[in-house]
Protein backbone atom coordinates (compact mmCIF):
# COMPACT_ATOMS: atom_id res chain seq x y z
CA UNK A 1 0.00 0.00 0.00
CA UNK A 2 1.58 3.30 -0.73
CA UNK A 3 2.03 5.76 2.23
CA UNK A 4 0.58 8.81 3.40
CA UNK A 5 2.46 11.95 4.08
CA UNK A 6 1.19 15.21 5.83
CA UNK A 7 0.31 18.39 3.90
CA UNK A 8 2.45 20.81 4.74
CA UNK A 9 0.75 23.50 7.09
CA UNK A 10 0.10 27.43 6.33
CA UNK A 11 2.51 29.23 7.63
CA UNK A 12 -0.12 30.79 10.89
CA UNK A 13 0.21 31.58 14.02
CA UNK A 14 1.32 28.78 16.60
CA UNK A 15 -1.82 26.75 17.29
CA UNK A 16 -1.38 24.84 21.06
CA UNK A 17 -1.64 20.77 20.57
CA UNK A 18 -4.89 19.87 21.11
CA UNK A 19 -5.03 18.16 24.27
CA UNK A 20 -4.54 13.52 24.05
CA UNK A 21 -7.12 11.43 23.60
CA UNK A 22 -8.22 8.19 24.08
CA UNK A 23 -7.18 5.89 20.77
CA UNK A 24 -9.52 4.62 18.66
CA UNK A 25 -8.51 0.87 18.93
CA UNK A 26 -5.60 -1.08 19.71
CA UNK A 27 -4.06 -2.78 16.49
CA UNK A 28 -1.48 -5.49 15.97
CA UNK A 29 0.61 -5.78 12.49
CA UNK A 30 2.47 -9.11 11.95
CA UNK A 31 4.20 -8.86 8.84
CA UNK A 32 7.86 -9.73 7.84
CA UNK A 33 8.13 -6.72 5.21
CA UNK A 34 9.29 -3.82 7.07
CA UNK A 35 8.15 -0.83 4.67
CA UNK A 36 4.78 -2.31 4.81
CA UNK A 37 4.57 -2.37 8.47
CA UNK A 38 6.19 1.28 8.19
CA UNK A 39 3.09 2.35 5.95
CA UNK A 40 0.08 0.27 8.19
CA UNK A 41 1.49 1.95 11.04
CA UNK A 42 1.66 5.69 9.51
CA UNK A 43 -1.92 4.99 7.87
CA UNK A 44 -3.49 3.32 10.98
CA UNK A 45 -1.75 6.27 13.42
CA UNK A 46 -2.89 8.85 11.21
CA UNK A 47 -6.61 7.96 11.80
CA UNK A 48 -6.18 7.51 15.54
CA UNK A 49 -5.57 4.31 16.27
CA UNK A 50 -2.75 2.55 18.43
CA UNK A 51 -0.31 0.53 16.35
CA UNK A 52 2.24 -1.98 17.59
CA UNK A 53 4.14 -4.32 14.76
CA UNK A 54 5.97 -7.19 14.54
CA UNK A 55 8.26 -8.87 11.80
CA UNK A 56 7.80 -11.62 12.82
CA UNK A 57 5.28 -14.80 13.93
CA UNK A 58 7.10 -15.12 17.09
CA UNK A 59 6.91 -11.41 18.52
CA UNK A 60 3.32 -11.11 17.03
CA UNK A 61 2.52 -14.32 18.80
CA UNK A 62 4.14 -13.38 21.76
CA UNK A 63 2.64 -9.60 21.96
CA UNK A 64 -0.57 -11.52 21.39
CA UNK A 65 -0.40 -13.04 24.61
CA UNK A 66 0.57 -10.54 27.19
CA UNK A 67 -1.02 -7.20 25.36
CA UNK A 68 -4.61 -6.39 24.99
CA UNK A 69 -5.24 -5.50 20.82
CA UNK A 70 -8.79 -4.72 19.51
CA UNK A 71 -7.69 -6.00 16.20
CA UNK A 72 -4.59 -7.71 14.46
CA UNK A 73 -3.11 -7.50 10.64
CA UNK A 74 -1.86 -10.69 10.06
CA UNK A 75 0.42 -11.48 6.98
CA UNK A 76 -0.25 -15.27 5.34
CA UNK A 77 3.30 -16.19 4.79
CA UNK A 78 5.71 -15.23 7.46
CA UNK A 79 9.06 -15.99 5.55
CA UNK A 80 9.31 -20.30 6.33
CA UNK A 81 6.18 -19.64 8.70
CA UNK A 82 2.56 -19.76 7.70
CA UNK A 83 -0.17 -16.94 8.99
CA UNK A 84 -3.09 -19.09 8.56
CA UNK A 85 -1.54 -22.57 10.21
CA UNK A 86 -0.90 -19.89 13.03
CA UNK A 87 -4.78 -18.36 13.56
CA UNK A 88 -5.91 -21.11 15.81
CA UNK A 89 -3.03 -20.16 18.21
CA UNK A 90 -3.90 -16.55 17.77
CA UNK A 91 -7.35 -17.56 18.44
CA UNK A 92 -6.32 -19.40 21.61
CA UNK A 93 -4.40 -16.53 22.90
CA UNK A 94 -6.74 -13.97 22.35
CA UNK A 95 -9.99 -15.37 22.12
CA UNK A 96 -11.71 -12.12 21.47
CA UNK A 97 -9.36 -10.39 19.19
CA UNK A 98 -10.46 -10.45 15.23
CA UNK A 99 -7.70 -10.83 13.02
CA UNK A 100 -7.87 -9.58 9.54
CA UNK A 101 -5.57 -11.88 6.70
CA UNK A 102 -3.11 -9.88 4.74
CA UNK A 103 -1.56 -11.57 0.78
CA UNK A 104 0.32 -10.35 -1.62
CA UNK A 105 -2.38 -13.01 -3.77
CA UNK A 106 -5.64 -12.71 -4.60
CA UNK A 107 -6.93 -16.37 -4.53
CA UNK A 108 -10.92 -17.18 -3.78
CA UNK A 109 -9.14 -20.58 -2.13
CA UNK A 110 -6.72 -18.78 0.25
CA UNK A 111 -9.11 -16.59 1.23
CA UNK A 112 -11.75 -19.46 2.10
CA UNK A 113 -8.99 -21.48 3.80
CA UNK A 114 -8.27 -18.04 5.80
CA UNK A 115 -11.96 -17.86 7.01
CA UNK A 116 -12.33 -21.21 8.22
CA UNK A 117 -9.37 -21.42 9.68
CA UNK A 118 -10.76 -18.20 12.38
CA UNK A 119 -9.81 -14.93 10.02
CA UNK A 120 -12.69 -12.42 10.22
CA UNK A 121 -11.40 -10.87 6.55
CA UNK A 122 -9.38 -11.15 4.11
CA UNK A 123 -7.27 -7.95 2.67
CA UNK A 124 -5.05 -8.48 -0.60
CA UNK A 125 -1.81 -6.40 -1.20
CA UNK A 126 -1.18 -3.63 -1.87
CA UNK A 127 -4.73 -2.63 -0.31
CA UNK A 128 -5.45 1.21 -0.55
CA UNK A 129 -5.34 3.12 2.84
CA UNK A 130 -9.20 3.67 2.77
CA UNK A 131 -10.18 0.00 2.56
CA UNK A 132 -7.37 -0.58 5.30
CA UNK A 133 -9.11 1.77 7.66
CA UNK A 134 -12.83 0.10 6.56
CA UNK A 135 -11.60 -3.22 7.43
CA UNK A 136 -10.25 -2.51 10.53
CA UNK A 137 -12.87 0.03 11.57
CA UNK A 138 -15.71 -2.89 10.58
CA UNK A 139 -14.52 -5.42 13.22
CA UNK A 140 -14.21 -2.43 15.81
CA UNK A 141 -17.97 -2.23 15.31
CA UNK A 142 -18.73 -5.40 14.99
CA UNK A 143 -17.00 -5.66 18.56
CA UNK A 144 -19.12 -3.11 20.11
CA UNK A 145 -21.97 -4.52 18.51
CA UNK A 146 -21.23 -7.56 20.19
CA UNK A 147 -20.34 -6.10 23.67
CA UNK A 148 -23.88 -4.18 23.67
CA UNK A 149 -25.15 -7.31 22.85
CA UNK A 150 -24.29 -9.22 25.68
CA UNK A 151 -24.78 -6.28 28.39
CA UNK A 152 -28.71 -6.45 26.75
CA UNK A 153 -28.27 -10.18 27.31
CA UNK A 154 -27.48 -9.42 30.68
CA UNK A 155 -30.70 -8.10 32.05
CA UNK A 156 -29.01 -4.96 32.88
CA UNK A 157 -32.28 -2.69 31.59
CA UNK A 158 -33.17 -2.33 34.95
CA UNK A 159 -29.72 -0.78 36.37
CA UNK A 160 -30.58 2.73 34.75
CA UNK A 161 -27.19 5.11 34.83
CA UNK A 162 -29.95 8.01 35.53
CA UNK A 163 -29.99 8.86 39.08
CA UNK A 164 -31.98 11.28 41.13
CA UNK A 165 -32.83 11.68 44.92
CA UNK A 166 -34.47 14.19 47.08
CA UNK A 167 -32.89 13.63 49.85
CA UNK A 168 -29.56 15.32 50.87
CA UNK A 169 -27.44 12.47 51.69
CA UNK A 170 -27.88 10.83 48.71
CA UNK A 171 -27.43 14.20 46.32
CA UNK A 172 -23.88 14.29 48.06
CA UNK A 173 -22.78 10.51 47.63
CA UNK A 174 -24.35 11.10 43.79
CA UNK A 175 -22.09 14.19 43.16
CA UNK A 176 -19.24 12.40 44.88
CA UNK A 177 -19.54 9.56 42.43
CA UNK A 178 -19.93 11.69 39.28
CA UNK A 179 -16.83 13.22 40.62
CA UNK A 180 -15.07 9.90 41.23
CA UNK A 181 -15.92 8.38 37.37
CA UNK A 182 -14.57 11.34 35.75
CA UNK A 183 -11.23 9.62 37.14
CA UNK A 184 -9.70 6.25 36.85
CA UNK A 185 -9.51 5.94 40.21
CA UNK A 186 -10.64 2.61 42.26
CA UNK A 187 -13.99 3.32 43.97
CA UNK A 188 -15.09 1.02 47.18
CA UNK A 189 -19.22 1.11 47.45
CA UNK A 190 -20.12 0.07 50.77
CA UNK A 191 -23.96 -0.66 52.39
CA UNK A 192 -26.33 -2.74 53.42
CA UNK A 193 -27.43 -5.97 50.78
CA UNK A 194 -30.21 -4.39 48.08
CA UNK A 195 -29.48 -0.41 48.88
CA UNK A 196 -28.39 -0.81 44.66
CA UNK A 197 -24.48 -0.35 44.50
CA UNK A 198 -24.61 -2.83 41.69
CA UNK A 199 -26.36 0.10 40.16
CA UNK A 200 -24.22 2.70 40.96
CA UNK A 201 -21.66 0.85 39.82
CA UNK A 202 -23.36 1.06 36.53
CA UNK A 203 -23.63 4.62 36.77
CA UNK A 204 -20.06 5.39 37.58
CA UNK A 205 -19.40 4.05 34.52
CA UNK A 206 -21.84 5.24 32.55
CA UNK A 207 -20.50 8.48 33.76
CA UNK A 208 -16.97 8.10 33.07
CA UNK A 209 -14.78 8.43 29.97
CA UNK A 210 -14.72 4.36 30.06
CA UNK A 211 -18.34 4.34 29.13
CA UNK A 212 -18.60 2.86 25.43
CA UNK A 213 -16.15 0.16 26.71
CA UNK A 214 -17.68 -2.96 28.39
CA UNK A 215 -18.33 -3.61 31.73
CA UNK A 216 -18.00 -6.37 33.41
CA UNK A 217 -19.36 -8.33 36.79
CA UNK A 218 -18.03 -10.81 38.92
CA UNK A 219 -20.25 -12.07 41.69
CA UNK A 220 -17.42 -12.85 44.68
CA UNK A 221 -19.31 -15.23 46.34
CA UNK A 222 -21.13 -17.22 43.87
CA UNK A 223 -18.20 -19.44 42.96
CA UNK A 224 -15.60 -21.63 44.44
CA UNK A 225 -11.99 -20.21 44.68
CA UNK A 226 -10.62 -22.23 42.05
CA UNK A 227 -13.62 -21.44 39.88
CA UNK A 228 -13.60 -17.61 40.74
CA UNK A 229 -10.14 -17.19 39.32
CA UNK A 230 -10.27 -18.94 36.27
CA UNK A 231 -14.08 -16.53 36.15
CA UNK A 232 -11.82 -13.55 36.96
CA UNK A 233 -8.66 -13.87 35.02
CA UNK A 234 -9.72 -16.84 32.08
CA UNK A 235 -7.77 -20.11 32.14
CA UNK A 236 -5.67 -22.07 29.26
CA UNK A 237 -7.46 -24.94 27.46
CA UNK A 238 -6.49 -28.13 29.42
CA UNK A 239 -5.94 -26.50 32.50
CA UNK A 240 -8.21 -28.15 34.73
CA UNK A 241 -10.85 -31.37 33.32
CA UNK A 242 -13.72 -29.40 31.21
CA UNK A 243 -10.93 -26.95 30.06
CA UNK A 244 -11.70 -27.51 26.17
CA UNK A 245 -10.99 -24.30 24.93
CA UNK A 246 -9.38 -20.97 26.43
CA UNK A 247 -11.43 -18.15 28.01
CA UNK A 248 -10.77 -14.50 28.31
CA UNK A 249 -12.20 -13.57 31.58
CA UNK A 250 -14.02 -11.23 33.09
CA UNK A 251 -10.67 -9.22 33.12
CA UNK A 252 -10.09 -9.13 29.18
CA UNK A 253 -13.92 -8.86 28.78
CA UNK A 254 -13.81 -5.20 30.75
CA UNK A 255 -10.34 -4.36 28.32
CA UNK A 256 -10.97 -0.58 28.04
CA UNK A 257 -14.23 -0.36 30.46
CA UNK A 258 -15.01 -1.50 34.17
CA UNK A 259 -14.76 -4.33 36.15
CA UNK A 260 -17.36 -4.68 38.80
CA UNK A 261 -16.46 -6.69 42.00
CA UNK A 262 -19.59 -7.41 43.92
CA UNK A 263 -19.71 -8.51 47.56
CA UNK A 264 -16.09 -8.18 47.08
CA UNK A 265 -15.83 -8.76 50.89
CA UNK A 266 -16.69 -12.62 50.47
CA UNK A 267 -13.16 -12.73 48.01
CA UNK A 268 -11.15 -15.59 48.92
CA UNK A 269 -8.30 -15.37 51.19
CA UNK A 270 -5.94 -17.08 48.79
CA UNK A 271 -6.73 -15.43 45.71
CA UNK A 272 -6.51 -12.08 47.31
CA UNK A 273 -2.81 -11.59 46.76
CA UNK A 274 -3.29 -12.13 43.02
CA UNK A 275 -6.09 -9.49 43.04
CA UNK A 276 -4.17 -7.33 44.87
CA UNK A 277 -1.75 -7.39 42.03
CA UNK A 278 -3.62 -6.90 38.92
CA UNK A 279 -5.08 -3.69 40.81
CA UNK A 280 -1.72 -2.31 41.04
CA UNK A 281 -0.20 -3.20 37.84
CA UNK A 282 -2.86 -4.35 35.55
CA UNK A 283 -1.16 -7.80 35.34
CA UNK A 284 -2.19 -11.50 36.04
CA UNK A 285 -2.54 -14.74 34.49
CA UNK A 286 -4.73 -17.00 33.03
CA UNK A 287 -5.00 -20.35 35.07
CA UNK A 288 -2.68 -22.87 33.36
CA UNK A 289 -0.96 -20.69 31.35
CA UNK A 290 2.09 -18.81 32.89
CA UNK A 291 1.92 -16.12 30.46
CA UNK A 292 1.79 -12.56 32.22
CA UNK A 293 -1.11 -10.39 30.87
CA UNK A 294 -1.84 -7.22 31.09
CA UNK A 295 -5.21 -5.45 30.64
CA UNK A 296 -6.65 -1.46 30.95
CA UNK A 297 -9.76 -2.13 33.40
CA UNK A 298 -11.00 0.50 35.53
CA UNK A 299 -11.38 -1.26 39.57
CA UNK A 300 -15.48 -0.89 41.38
CA UNK A 301 -15.95 -2.46 44.22
CA UNK A 302 -18.91 -3.39 46.49
CA UNK A 303 -19.55 -4.96 49.46
CA UNK A 304 -21.86 -5.23 52.76
CA UNK A 305 -19.36 -6.31 55.09
CA UNK A 306 -16.92 -4.29 57.46
CA UNK A 307 -14.03 -4.79 55.57
CA UNK A 308 -11.93 -2.93 58.50
CA UNK A 309 -13.52 -5.45 61.27
CA UNK A 310 -12.12 -8.12 58.48
CA UNK A 311 -8.99 -6.77 58.14
CA UNK A 312 -8.77 -7.35 61.67
CA UNK A 313 -9.65 -10.61 62.17
CA UNK A 314 -7.29 -11.94 59.40
CA UNK A 315 -10.17 -12.29 56.95
CA UNK A 316 -9.27 -9.78 54.04
CA UNK A 317 -5.77 -8.16 53.45
CA UNK A 318 -4.97 -4.63 54.75
CA UNK A 319 -2.82 -4.01 51.21
CA UNK A 320 -6.23 -5.07 49.39
CA UNK A 321 -8.29 -3.11 51.60
CA UNK A 322 -6.67 0.24 51.64
CA UNK A 323 -5.95 -0.17 47.32
CA UNK A 324 -9.62 -0.69 47.04
CA UNK A 325 -10.98 1.73 49.28
CA UNK A 326 -9.35 5.17 47.30
CA UNK A 327 -12.75 6.27 47.01
CA UNK A 328 -14.89 4.73 49.31
CA UNK A 329 -18.71 5.65 49.31
CA UNK A 330 -21.44 4.54 51.45
CA UNK A 331 -25.04 4.09 49.81
CA UNK A 332 -27.66 4.61 52.92
CA UNK A 333 -30.73 2.09 52.88
CA UNK A 334 -34.25 2.98 51.64
CA UNK A 335 -35.48 3.85 55.47
CA UNK A 336 -32.65 6.33 55.69
CA UNK A 337 -34.14 8.00 52.29
CA UNK A 338 -38.08 7.72 52.65
CA UNK A 339 -38.19 11.15 50.42
CA UNK A 340 -36.88 8.76 47.42
CA UNK A 341 -39.56 5.86 48.25
CA UNK A 342 -42.60 7.38 46.42
CA UNK A 343 -40.29 7.91 43.13
CA UNK A 344 -38.82 4.41 43.35
CA UNK A 345 -41.57 2.41 43.43
CA UNK A 346 -43.35 4.43 40.66
CA UNK A 347 -40.22 3.83 38.49
CA UNK A 348 -40.73 -0.31 39.21
CA UNK A 349 -44.30 0.00 38.62
CA UNK A 350 -43.99 1.53 35.03
CA UNK A 351 -41.87 -0.57 34.45
CA UNK A 352 -42.75 -4.21 35.50
CA UNK A 353 -45.95 -3.02 33.85
CA UNK A 354 -44.08 -2.67 30.19
CA UNK A 355 -42.21 -5.34 30.81
CA UNK A 356 -44.76 -8.23 31.81
CA UNK A 357 -48.15 -6.26 29.91
CA UNK A 358 -49.99 -5.76 33.17
CA UNK A 359 -52.37 -2.89 33.50
CA UNK A 360 -51.10 -1.41 36.88
CA UNK A 361 -50.39 2.38 35.67
CA UNK A 362 -50.44 3.97 39.80
CA UNK A 363 -50.81 3.26 42.99
CA UNK A 364 -54.00 4.31 45.27
CA UNK A 365 -53.04 6.34 48.27
CA UNK A 366 -53.20 4.08 51.21
CA UNK A 367 -50.55 2.15 48.64
CA UNK A 368 -48.41 5.02 48.77
CA UNK A 369 -48.94 5.45 52.58
CA UNK A 370 -47.88 1.15 53.08
CA UNK A 371 -44.92 1.89 51.62
CA UNK A 372 -43.48 5.28 53.38
CA UNK A 373 -44.72 3.27 56.78
CA UNK A 374 -42.76 0.26 56.06
CA UNK A 375 -39.43 0.09 57.83
CA UNK A 376 -37.40 -1.84 54.47
CA UNK A 377 -35.16 -4.42 55.73
CA UNK A 378 -34.28 -5.61 52.66
CA UNK A 379 -34.11 -1.57 51.51
CA UNK A 380 -34.51 -0.83 47.33
CA UNK A 381 -34.05 -4.50 46.31
CA UNK A 382 -37.52 -5.60 48.53
CA UNK A 383 -39.34 -2.62 47.21
CA UNK A 384 -38.60 -3.38 43.64
CA UNK A 385 -39.19 -6.88 44.85
CA UNK A 386 -42.59 -5.97 45.81
CA UNK A 387 -43.28 -3.63 43.62
CA UNK A 388 -42.88 -6.22 40.83
CA UNK A 389 -44.74 -8.80 42.81
CA UNK A 390 -47.74 -6.52 43.07
CA UNK A 391 -48.11 -5.84 39.00
CA UNK A 392 -47.96 -9.44 38.21
CA UNK A 393 -51.20 -10.48 40.55
CA UNK A 394 -52.54 -6.89 40.40
CA UNK A 395 -55.39 -7.54 37.63
CA UNK A 396 -56.78 -3.69 37.65
CA UNK A 397 -54.48 -0.49 36.50
CA UNK A 398 -54.89 1.06 40.42
CA UNK A 399 -52.69 -0.85 43.06
CA UNK A 400 -54.48 -1.21 46.56
CA UNK A 401 -52.69 -2.17 49.69
CA UNK A 402 -53.20 -5.24 49.75
CA UNK A 403 -52.04 -6.44 46.98
CA UNK A 404 -48.54 -5.52 48.50
CA UNK A 405 -48.30 -7.86 50.82
CA UNK A 406 -46.46 -5.96 53.36
CA UNK A 407 -47.02 -7.16 56.77
CA UNK A 408 -49.43 -4.43 58.49
CA UNK A 409 -47.45 -2.20 61.06
CA UNK A 410 -50.62 -1.89 63.46
CA UNK A 411 -50.14 -5.97 63.98
CA UNK A 412 -46.06 -5.53 64.90
CA UNK A 413 -44.74 -3.93 68.11
CA UNK A 414 -44.61 -0.43 66.56
CA UNK A 415 -40.61 0.20 65.40
CA UNK A 416 -40.25 3.14 67.08
CA UNK A 417 -39.62 0.75 69.80
CA UNK A 418 -37.82 -2.02 68.19
CA UNK A 419 -33.90 -1.65 67.37
CA UNK A 420 -33.06 -1.87 63.34
CA UNK A 421 -32.03 -5.67 64.69
CA UNK A 422 -35.35 -6.91 65.46
CA UNK A 423 -36.92 -5.39 62.67
CA UNK A 424 -34.77 -6.89 60.51
CA UNK A 425 -34.99 -10.66 62.17
CA UNK A 426 -38.77 -10.37 62.76
CA UNK A 427 -39.36 -9.80 58.70
CA UNK A 428 -36.63 -12.24 57.81
CA UNK A 429 -38.47 -14.84 59.97
CA UNK A 430 -42.30 -14.11 58.30
CA UNK A 431 -40.40 -14.03 54.92
CA UNK A 432 -38.67 -17.58 55.81
CA UNK A 433 -42.19 -18.76 57.24
CA UNK A 434 -44.10 -18.18 53.67
CA UNK A 435 -41.58 -19.50 51.59
CA UNK A 436 -40.68 -22.99 50.15
CA UNK A 437 -37.63 -22.91 49.67
CA UNK A 438 -34.37 -20.74 51.06
CA UNK A 439 -33.82 -19.37 47.23
CA UNK A 440 -37.62 -18.36 46.97
CA UNK A 441 -37.22 -16.09 50.22
CA UNK A 442 -33.89 -14.63 49.26
CA UNK A 443 -35.89 -13.69 45.99
CA UNK A 444 -38.74 -12.31 47.99
CA UNK A 445 -36.61 -10.49 50.45
CA UNK A 446 -34.33 -8.92 47.26
CA UNK A 447 -30.81 -10.56 48.59
CA UNK A 448 -28.76 -13.82 47.50
CA UNK A 449 -28.63 -16.74 49.19
CA UNK A 450 -25.94 -16.42 50.79
CA UNK A 451 -26.52 -13.47 52.46
CA UNK A 452 -29.71 -14.96 54.10
CA UNK A 453 -27.92 -18.04 54.80
CA UNK A 454 -25.85 -15.46 57.26
CA UNK A 455 -28.96 -13.50 58.44
CA UNK A 456 -30.43 -17.09 59.62
CA UNK A 457 -27.07 -17.83 61.67
CA UNK A 458 -27.35 -14.40 63.11
CA UNK A 459 -30.57 -14.00 63.89
CA UNK A 460 -30.62 -17.85 64.94
CA UNK A 461 -33.51 -18.52 62.22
Amino acid sequence: MQALHPAPSPETDPVPPAPPSAPLGRILAIDDDRDLLDNLRFCLESAGYQVTVADNLSRGLALAASLPFHVCLLDRALGLDSGVDALPRLRELAPRMPVIMLTAHAVVDDAVAALAAGAADYLVKPCSPPQLLVAVARQLDTRRLLDRVAALESDREDDSTSFDSANPAMQSLLADARRAAATDATVLLLGESGTGKGMLARAIHGWSARAAAPMATVNCPSLAPDLLESELFGHARGAFTGAAQSTTGRVGTAEGGTLFLDEVGDFPLPLQAKLLRFIEDKAYERVGDPTTRRADVRIVAATNHDLGTMVGAGRFRADLYYRLKVIALEVPPLRARAEDIEALALGFLRRFARRHGMPARELAPAALARLRAYPWPGTVRELQNVIERAVILGREPVIAASQLMLEPLATATPAAAMTLEEVERRHIDAVLAASETLEAAARTLGVDVSTLYRKRKVYGL
